[in-house]
C-alpha cells in the first residue's frame, strides 16, 4: 500500500521524538535532570531538597544504579547527582559527564543536604516536583507526563512556566497535573501533545509500508545510533560482570543459536544498565531497556542470516514502530512490563528481517502478546533482564509458530479478531486494568500494610 506524505512525515517524526540517547535508567535520570533544572532556577546550589514523586517513579528508581556515581541507589542519589554534576542542557544525558572529582561531590551534597522525599498522590503516573531551597529562596520545577516534560517553573513564589503538559491539559500553580488524558477511559486514544507527531496513525499495516517504502536517509542518523550504542551496551554485558548476568547465564547453559543469542544479548544489555554501566543506550517508548529489547535482537538476527544494512535498517524501522504503537495507548510508566510489548515488537522486526509480510507480522504481534501480557512491572532492577529474555523468547517462538501453521485464536483470552483491535485489548489490559495491580506493587515495595 502506498502511504500518505502525512503518514510518511508522522512516522518520521515518531522515530527523531522516540528514539533518543539516554545515559542511564530513565527514571533517575528523569530526578536528576529535574533537580539540575530546579538548581539552575534557584541560582545556587540548594541546601534543602523536598522531592515528591509519583509512586511509578519511586518503583523505577528504588533498586537501579545511578550512573557515574560509584554504586549510589535511590531517589536522594539521583537528585544528588543531578544538583551536584549536572549539566541541564543535555537532558537525558545530564549526568553524562562526570567527573571523578564531582562522584565525590556527589556523596559530599548527599551527607550535607537535608533531604524530604515524599508520595505524590494526585498526580500523573510519571511525575516529579521538586523544591529546592538556599537560604529564603525556593525554586520548584515539575516534570508530568514524559521524563523531561517540564510543566511547572516557579521561583520565589513567581511562577516561570505554568504549561502545558504533552497531552494538551492546563497545569495550575501548585496543583496536581490535570490534563485531558488524565480523565479519559483508559484504552481511549490519546491526543498529542503540541508540536508532537500523532501515534494515533500508527497501524501495523502501515508500519510496514513505511518500512518498506522509507528513505532511509530520513531515519538512518536515529536507527544508525540505537545499532551503535545497544549492541556496544549488549556487548558488554556478555563480556563482563553486571548484575545479574542473565545473558552470559543463558548462553551457558542454553548454547549457542541464535535464538539464544538474540534474548542473551538483550538480557545482557539490560543487566549492564541497571547496574549503573557508564554507556549510553538509544530509547523507545522512554525507556532504554525497551530501546535495548526492540533493536539488539534484531541485530543479532540480522548478522546470523548476512542481512544487508539496508535490510536491518528497515527491520528496525518495524520494531521500533510496532513498539511505539502498544506503549502508546498504555502510558509509559505502568504494572504492564515494557519488555513485553518490545520484546513481541522485537520478534516482528525477525519476522520482517526474514521475509515475513503484514500477515506474518501481524499474527507474530498477537501470538507474543497472548504468551507474555501478564507480565507485571515491578520497578527497574535487575530482574528486568530476566524479563527481557522470556519477551524476546515469545517474540521468537510466535514468529516460528505460525511458519509451522499455528496461531491462537480471537476468544482464546485476550486475543480478539484482527491484530489492532488485539493491540487495543492490550491499552486497556495496561491502562485500566492493571491499576490497582501497580498500587498493590508499588504498596509492597514501599512496605505499606
Amino acid at each position: 500500500m502506498a502511504l500518505t506524505k502525512e503518514v510518511y512525515q508522522t512516522y518520521v517524526d515518531i522515530l527523531k521524538e522516540e528514539l533518543k540517547p539516554a545515559f542511564g535508567c530513565t527514571e533517575p535520570i528523569a530526578l536528576a535532570y529535574c533537580a539540575s533544572y530546579a538548581r539552575d532556577v534557584l541560582g545556587a546550589r540548594p541546601e534543602r531538597l523536598c522531592i515528591e514523586a509519583s509512586g511509578n517513579i519511586i518503583k523505577n528508581v528504588k533498586s537501579v544504579i545511578v550512573p557515574n556515581t560509584g554504586g549510589l541507589k535511590g531517589i536522594q542519589a539521583a537528585a544528588a547527582a543531578g544538583v551536584a554534576a549536572g549539566v541541564t542542557e543535555r537532558m537525558l544525558e545530564v549526568i553524562a559527564g562526570v567527573t571523578e572529582e564531582q562522584k565525590k561531590e556527589i556523596r559530599s551534597y548527599l551527607e550535607e543536604t537535608e533531604f524530604e522525599v515524599k508520595p505524590l498522590e494526585d498526580g500523573d503516573k510519571l511525575d516529579i516536583r521538586i523544591t529546592a531551597s538556599a537560604g529564603t529562596d525556593e525554586a520548584v520545577v515539575r516534570i508530568a507526563k514524559s521524563h523531561t516534560n517540564i510543566v511547572y517553573v516557579a521561583r520565589n513564589g513567581v511562577v516561570q512556566k505554568d504549561g502545558m503538559c504533552r497531552c494538551g491539559g492546563e497545569t495550575g500553580a501548585g496543583e496536581a497535573v490535570k490534563c485531558g488524558c488524565a480523565s479519559k477511559e483508559a484504552g481511549a486514544a490519546q491526543e498529542p501533545g503540541a508540536g508532537e507527531a500523532d501515534r494515533s496513525l500508527l497501524t501495523i499495516e502501515e508500519i510496514v509500508a513505511f518500512a518498506d517504502e522509507a528513505d532511509l536517509s530520513d531515519v538512518e542518523e536515529v536507527i544508525d545510533r540505537q545499532i551503535a550504542y545497544n549492541y556496544a551496551i549488549a556487548e558488554e554485558g556478555i563480556a563482563n560482570d553486571w548484575g545479574a548476568n542473565v545473558g552470559s547465564v543463558l548462553l551457558k547453559t542454553y548454547g549457542n543459536d541464535v535464538k539464544t543469542r538474540a534474548k542473551a544479548m538483550a538480557a545482557a544489555g539490560s543487566d549492564a544498565r541497571m547496574s549503573g554501566c557508564e554507556l549510553p543506550v538509544v530509547i523507545n517508548s522512554g525507556s532504554g531497556n525497551q530501546g535495548i529489547t526492540v533493536s539488539v535482537p534484531v541485530i543479532v538476527y540480522a548478522k546470523e542470516i548476512g542481512a544487508d544494512e539496508d535490510r536491518l535498517k528497515r527491520a528496525l524501522l518495524v520494531s521500533n514502530l510496532i513498539a511505539v504503537h502498544i506503549k502508546y495507548g498504555i502510558g509509559p510508566l505502568s504494572a504492564f512490563c515494557g519488555a513485553v510489548s518490545a520484546g513481541c515488537a522485537a520478534g516482528c522486526g525477525i519476522a520482517y528481517l526474514l521475509g515475513g509480510s503484514v500477515k506474518e507480522i501481524s499474527h507474530t504481534l498477537v501470538n507474543g502478546l497472548a504468551i507474555v501480557s501478564g507480565i507485571v512491572c515491578d520497578g527497574a532492577k535487575p530482574s528486568c533482564a530476566g524479563k527481557i529474555a522470556s519477551s524476546v523468547d515469545a517474540g521468537i517462538l510466535s514468529y516460528y509458530m505460525y511458519q509451522e501453521g499455528q496461531q491462537f485464536y480471537a476468544e482464546d483470552g485476550i486475543v480478539s479478531k484482527g491484530v489492532e483491535a488485539t493491540i487495543r485489548n492490550i491499552y486497556r489490559l495496561g491502562a485500566k486494568g492493571m491499576c490497582e495491580t501497580d498500587d498493590e506493587i508499588i504498596r509492597i515495595m514501599t512496605h505499606c500494610d
